[in-house]
């Protein structure tokens, strides 16, 4: 049974640069505020309305539980509510709802994005739906992203590493002791190599591969 608001407030958008980190990618992708009562979602792509029946409309303001179902599994949202808390990037598998009620299998990554000061600003959050008689697609993505990353230069997987955890280009640059405009750099290479249509897509991907 999913749950309802009685009421839905009224967010701010995202600034036009985190709008951009979804607004491309064709995996299903949110970001949200944590910094707003419930975590709402601020942003969603259309990728998303197409994975789960929703339209903008319907998303925006609300926590992204309402993809949760009877048989959502509670442990599994547990680790996903232990992410947030810890503002660690968590990947899991857990049965969610569309709007018709189907349900499917989702490898879900919430992925925490800090701002200029190192604090907590959104999160992201996308979805890839399972085939159920299939074998795990989160594992086959594991694998795919492992084997991608290892051919990256040391370098570039320090980097990458500090983009899956949400950090940008300022703070890496502080973190690695280079220039910001050399980490800007290495972002639009890393862009090239793996092959990624949008910075949320590289998130993902470190993430998967275990950055």
């Amino acid at each position: 049974m999913k749950g309802t608001q009685q009421s839905i407030p009224k967010v701010d958008m995202p600034k036009a640069s985190v709008e951009a980190l979804i607004k491309n990618s064709p995996i299903a992708s949110v970001i949200s505020n944590p910094r707003l009562q419930d975590n709402p979602i601020v942003a969603s792509n259309q990728a998303f309305s197409d994975l789960t029946g929703y339209g903008a409309d319907f998303i925006i303001g609300r926590n992204c539980r309402f993809l949760a179902g009877p048989s959502t599994e509670p442990w599994l949202t547990d680790e996903i509510r232990r992410g947030v808390r810890e503002h660690k990037p968590v990947l899991v598998e857990i049965l969610n709802y569309k709007k018709d009620g189907t349900p499917f299998q989702n490898a879900v990554l919430v992925a925490p994005l800090f701002d200029d000061e190192g604090e907590l600003e959104f999160f992201l959050g996308s979805q890839v739906e399972i085939e159920s008689d299939g074998p795990s697609l989160a594992k086959a993505r594991r694998m795919r992203a492992t084997e991608i990353v290892k051919d990256l230069s040391k370098r570039q997987r320090e980097v990458l590493k500090y983009i899956a955890k949400g950090l940008l280009n300022k703070q890496i640059a502080h973190e690695l002791g280079l220039s910001e405009r050399t980490i800007k750099m290495h972002r639009a290479i890393l862009m090239k190599r793996l092959d990624v249509p949008s910075a949320a897509d590289m998130v993902r991907l470190a993430v998967e591969a275990g950055m």
